[in-house]
Formats: C-alpha cells, structure tokens, sequence
C-alpha cells in the first residue's frame, strides 16, 4: 500500500478521498491550511473523523509555506501525491483574485517542486469542467482545445494543466490531472447549489435561480469522484506514442501526462435539479429568478470516454439518491 499525501485534506473531496484511502488500509499524510472560505467548523468536523484512523497524519500547512511544505515531503515516504488543495469558487474570485493566485498557482508549483525533488512515483491533481470556458461543443472532451476561459478560477486550473505538462515534459514527472464536474454529495461544500439550496428552503427562504433555471450540470456524486481518482492513482499515464506536434491532442502527450474528465455524463436542467430537493424534503422552494452570473456557463456536459476506456469505470450513482444522501447527512449534521 502506497503511503498518499493529499492536499485539501479538510476539503469536500480531499476529505472523502483521505477517508477511502485509510479504509484500505493505506497510510494518508493529509495537508490543509483550514482557511475560513466556508466554516471552519464543518472542516474541523471532517477532520476529526479522519484522525480517527491512526494511518492519518494531518499537517496544517499552506500550499504557499515552501519550506514547510518540503519538510514534509522530506519527513515521509510518500509516494504518491493527490492535490486537491485549492481555492475554489467562480463567483469568488471576482470578488478575492489574490487568493486565486496563492493557492492555485503559487501553492501549486511548490507541490510540483517537491514531487520533482522527492521521486514521487505520480502526482494526481484537481483541475475542473469550468476549464471549458466559452466552448460550446456537447460533451466536452479533453482532446478540445480550453483556451478560453471565462473566469480566473478557470484560467488557474488551465495553468494548472499547463504547469503539469512542463514537469512531465523536464523531469518526466508522471502527472494525471481531473477535471471534476460538479461535485455534490454528504459533507459537500456550503457555497455549492445543493447546500444552499437546501438550507434555504428549510429555513423558508427564497432560492437564487441563476440564469432564470436555464443552467445545466453534469452533477456528479462524491463516491463516483472517490471512485475514479483512486482508479486513476494506481493507473500510471504513459506517453502517447501518436502525438504529434503537427496536430497536438491537448488531453494527452508524448510525456507521461493525461487528463480526464470525471462527470456523470449527463446535464440536469438546474429546475429539474431543484425539483428533486424539494421532492427530497417534501418542500416547495421559493424561486428568484435571475440573470447568468458574470464567470458562468451556462452548460456543462462530460465525454467520459477516455476514463472508461483506461479504468473501466463510469459514474452511475442516481440524481434522487445523491440529493437523498445529502439531506439525510445535513439533517444529522445540523439536527434539523
């Protein structure tokens, strides 16, 4: 059993990912600054549960800390790396870019830094669908072009991907990245749709419908995310011998790097999404229409071909029962 250093260990995904790992018998050093973007109590929360498992070693770190970041590669037999550390959010970085530019682009060449300097076997990371931007061709693929992005969320999981290939290409630095559609499930996030929805509604307030309930999402499960990245930890990329810089694939390379999307592989109108929660709690929502926020989409639809063909796997979990996993865990959570 590899031992796994996870950034974003408090986070939604890093915390369900740190939790499949210790199941499995394997060794997790966890790594989180455990900022306050969202309650710091609900990270906490999650935190605790993994302590619980004595394989875990949890350090409070900034991706941004260099030196403290080396020392804990230098102090542990890590083998792999899995970064889900971030800051997330569209509509935030309109508001905090600096931010955006801390986490996701400084924090991230340190990580690639230490996994160069460290013989790190595979570094697995978190890119995202808003990296599609303005493209408008159904399903997106990762053999697109994303150069167009349209917020600077976006703009930094692109660098992301960009900064990966540069490692793979130098110090052939293996380097899978995943771009995630949507994640909703137990524990999630309380700035995404489904937490503030439900929150609303059981509070009697009015919901905020974006784009006047015209958005779509390929809205995909946690266990489903879970699923696929520790897949892909153990499925080391490998050169693509066909690539050619006559014609460059950008979802693959001559060096050992590949990006997939990990989606549901089917868009939900966000009304039929909303229907589903109030049918989940027996409550009709009190809808605001209003426009597109500035750094949306519209629409967001995964190709999952590609990670079907390289881990037979395919997400499959059902809408109605996910939002049903959400809102049993948020009534236990919040005892409402």
């Amino acid at each position: 059993m590899h031992t796994t250093l996870v950034t974003g260990a408090a986070g939604f995904i890093g915390f369900h990912l740190s939790l499949r790992l210790l199941q499995q018998g394997r060794t997790v050093i966890g790594v989180d600054n455990v900022n306050d973007y969202y309650d710091v109590r609900l990270k906490q929360a999650r935190l605790e549960q993994l302590k619980a498992h004595p394989e875990f070693i949890f350090h409070r770190v900034d991706l941004a800390d260099r030196d403290s970041l080396n020392t804990i590669f230098a102090d542990n037999a890590v083998q792999i790396v899995v970064n889900l550390a971030a800051q997330a959010g569209v509509r935030y970085s309109l508001e905090n870019p600096q931010a955006y530019v801390n986490a996701n682009l400084v924090g991230f060449v340190n990580i690639l830094e230490c996994c160069r300097h460290h013989n790190i076997k595979h570094l697995v990371f978190a890119s995202s669908s808003s990296v599609y931007g303005a493209n408008t061709k159904m399903p997106f693929s990762v053999h697109h072009n994303v150069d167009h992005p349209v917020s600077l969320y976006a703009a930094s999981k692109k660098a992301n991907e960009l900064m990966a290939h540069t490692y793979s290409h130098l110090f052939a630095l293996p380097c899978t990245g995943l771009r995630f559609f949507t994640v909703y499930g137990p524990w999630g996030r309380p700035d995404m749709a489904l937490f503030l929805f439900t929150k609303a509604i059981l509070e009697g307030r009015p919901i905020q419908v974006f784009n006047n309930g015209k958005m779509q999402r390929d809205f995909t499960y946690i266990d489903d995310i879970v699923e696929g990245v520790v897949r892909l930890m153990d499925h080391m990329p490998q050169p693509n011998p066909h690539w050619s810089g006559n014609a460059p694939d950008p979802g693959t390379s001559y060096a050992p790097y590949r990006i997939y999307n990990i989606g549901n592989n089917n868009p939900v109108q966000l009304t039929d999404f909303i229907t589903e929660i109030e049918n989940a709690l027996g409550k009709t929502a009190e809808k605001q229409y209003l426009p597109l926020q500035p750094g949306d989409v519209p629409s967001t639809y995964a190709d999952i071909d590609d990670l079907t063909a390289a881990i037979d796997f395919k997400p499959s979990t059902p809408l109605s029962q996910g939002i049903a996993n959400f809102i049993t865990w948020y009534k236990a959570y919040y005892n409402t």
